[in-house]
């Protein structure tokens, strides 16, 4: 295949993780969440092989209505929920030959039916479109997933026994972090055990052996946000109440306290007089960059509060932002409350959650990261993620300062990016936020390895593959750029937006998709099924407030369909591809969209209360094996769509 032959998952990680799953605790949760509506929905979606998106049915002509303005305030709660099909508009599975087959029995304890039957008149046009929604990769045929490919380089996983069932009623989590908690990341007891954190390695994730079964608690005060794009402005105080940023950033028009408002000026260390100028400022440097053309999908080092890609939303630009989790006071918490991506990750000694080859340019405006020791490690982790031909955006004060340690630091970075074949194209400095940027070009072929005098960084063994990103550890090497022209990577993607709808050019037809069909008749039939499930269902038939949405995250994305279908939409959306799953994403970000990897029995690195909408297509069934209570932390405490149909709040996601 030409998508890698591998899931994310390394089992070198702690041999607890299986352990968390217990369907009693499913139905606690559903019961405490009033999730019946959500389960039953996406427990009756239907086999590809027997529907959408390869055998299109009749769908209702209606047009979705118009949003409203999205800078209002939300209505008033509704909190009344949506019908629920029966188990029973579930046709047969569809025996596909060659594959390996499997049933899977209703788990009837892990279920709650609604009390109130739907009259026949409300299976409309709504409920007939969400009987069409596919399950995904139900056989991978040809694919590989990771967890396969990945037993070459760790130890086999243990099977642990199940827990005893959970108990119905839930208490508040007693943390040191309070309303918070990110258990992956606030595992104090982990952390305390660790031998150093030189390489910030009380920044990682660090998994708590025995699951939380509690829930976080809301701050004092907390309300619905703000809508975008007022939002990206200002916040509610109460919703993210920390103030230490504003005395250590406030001088650089980071954030600013303003009565019951936390307000954002829009600048940056580097851009005190505003990103936007900034973000022109790097265009003018270097005009290939062309924002919102070449340049579609960015990765924000150390992003502060991620002014800086909040504002290449003008530019028709998708930035993921990133910084530790605490470095400066909930600097992600606000980004994310802004309605601006970002995750809580570290570079350390882990490769970022990200397949290779896949950002168009990486950007450090004083992001703190010490490039130029150890060999280089992280900067070589940027070079993964980087597209060949993709630029490196420096701005930091060894470029433009004299400073003696500034001077060392400028030389130690200049002989490291020779070494790596990495091309100086600009070197230049902003007269009005008074600062420089140096931009750095990667390579397109193999020619400069090569002829390198002293192979250093050494390139990468053929048993290092590049795509491997899920608890993979940091090495020291260059990869070797494709030289076929028909391999990812060999070729510049599409200009945007073309390339969100047309299949990447090396998606074969000669292979088959997640879905059984060739892979490129695969990826157009996966879009045009989302699009008209969007249109025909999604905008129109669920209750659901769109204007308020803008947070939304797809916790099983396949080809990133849902996401594409939603462009028209103010919103952005964070696509996983399981680490079991098919690997899809270097796909997805192909088609400018981004995302990240993830194990979905542990919890994800983001703030509680960070996504407006969750979005699963069967992604319960896939992984019922296997169990963690956390993503309730994860969603708006926006009362009245949280637990609409398709919105899925999966504190219980295994079995």
């Amino acid at each position: 295949m030409a998508f890698g032959s591998h899931t994310r998952l390394d089992v070198r990680r702690p041999q607890y993780h299986s352990s968390f799953c217990s369907p009693s605790t499913a139905v606690a949760v559903f019961v405490a969440l009033a999730l019946v509506a959500v389960w039953m929905v996406s427990s009756t979606l239907v086999a590809p092989a027997d529907f959408s998106p390869f055998h299109p049915t009749t769908r209702p002509s209606q047009s979705p209505p118009s949003t409203a303005p999205m800078d209002r305030h939300p209505p008033p709660v509704n909190q009344q929920q949506p019908a629920q099909e029966e188990d029973a508009n579930e046709p047969p599975p569809v025996t596909q030959p060659g594959v390996d087959q499997h049933t899977e029995l209703p788990d009837n304890g892990s279920q709650s039916q609604p009390t109130d039957n739907p009259p026949a008149a409300a299976e409309t046009g709504t409920q007939a479109e969400l009987l069409t929604e596919t399950t995904t990769e139900s056989d991978r045929g040809s694919w590989s997933t990771q967890a396969a490919g990945s037993n070459k380089d760790t130890h086999k996983q243990q099977q642990q026994q199940q827990q005893t069932a959970a108990p119905s009623n839930w208490k508040l989590c007693n943390t040191e972090a309070g309303p918070d908690y990110i258990p992956c990341l606030d595992n104090l007891q982990a952390i305390r055990k660790l031998r150093t954190t030189k390489h910030y390695e009380h920044r990682e994730r660090h998994c708590p052996q025995d699951p939380p079964t509690c829930l976080v608690p809301l701050p004092e005060g907390y309300t619905s946000p703000i809508w975008w794009p007022k939002s990206r402005d200002q916040i509610w105080y109460n919703n993210v109440p920390h103030t230490k940023l504003v005395e250590y950033k406030g001088h650089q028009n980071w954030v600013k306290v303003s009565g019951e408002y936390l307000t954002f000026p829009g600048g940056g260390t580097q851009f005190k007089h505003g990103a936007l100028h900034y973000i022109d400022f790097i265009q003018e440097a270097k005009k290939d960059i062309a924002w919102g053309k070449q340049t579609r999908v960015v990765l924000d080092v150390g992003c502060g509060v991620a002014s800086f890609g909040g504002y290449l939303f003008d530019r028709d630009v998708l930035t993921m932002s990133f910084a530790p989790k605490d470095e400066h006071e909930a600097q992600v918490q606000f980004a994310l409350e802004r309605g601006i991506p970002a995750i809580s990750a570290v570079m350390g000694t882990k490769r970022l959650p990200f397949p290779s080859r896949v950002f168009d340019v990486v950007h450090c405006a004083r992001c703190r990261v010490p490039w130029h020791i150890e060999g280089g490690k992280l900067l070589l982790e940027l070079d993964r993620l980087l597209h060949p031909g993709g630029y490196f955006v420096w701005s930091a004060t060894p470029v433009y300062q004299k400073l003696t340690e500034d001077v060392e630091i400028w030389e130690a970075m200049s002989t490291l990016t020779r070494s790596m074949c990495w091309e100086m194209v600009n070197k230049v400095k902003d007269r009005v936020n008074r600062v420089g940027i140096a931009i750095f070009r990667k390579p397109t072929d193999n020619s400069c390895y090569e002829g390198r005098s002293a192979a250093n960084p050494p390139i990468c063994g053929e048993y290092d593959d590049p795509d491997a990103a899920w608890n993979i550890s940091l090495q020291s090497c260059v990869h070797r750029l494709p030289t076929d022209p028909a391999i990812r990577g060999s070729q510049w993607p599409e200009e945007w937006p073309l390339r969100l709808e047309k299949p990447p050019y090396w998606l074969k037809n000669s292979e088959a998709g997640v879905y059984g069909k060739p892979a490129a008749e695969d990826f157009q039939a996966d879009y045009e099924h989302w699009k008209q499930v969007i249109s025909n269902s999604y905008m129109n038939g669920l209750g659901i407030d769109w204007s308020a949405v803008r947070n939304v995250m797809d916790m099983k994305a396949v080809y990133g369909g849902f996401a594409a279908a939603l462009r028209g939409l103010k919103v952005w959306v964070m696509n996983v591809i399981p680490i079991d799953s098919p690997d899809t994403l270097p796909i997805i970000y192909e088609r400018g969209l981004f995302g990240v990897y993830h194990d979905w029995c542990e919890s994800f690195s983001t703030y509680p209360r960070t996504y407006d909408l969750l979005h699963a297509n069967h992604l319960f069934s896939k992984i019922k094996k296997r169990y963690y209570l956390d993503l309730s932390k994860n969603v708006n405490t926006k009362p009245k769509i949280y637990v609409k149909a398709f919105t899925l709040l999966p504190d219980c996601c295994c079995q």
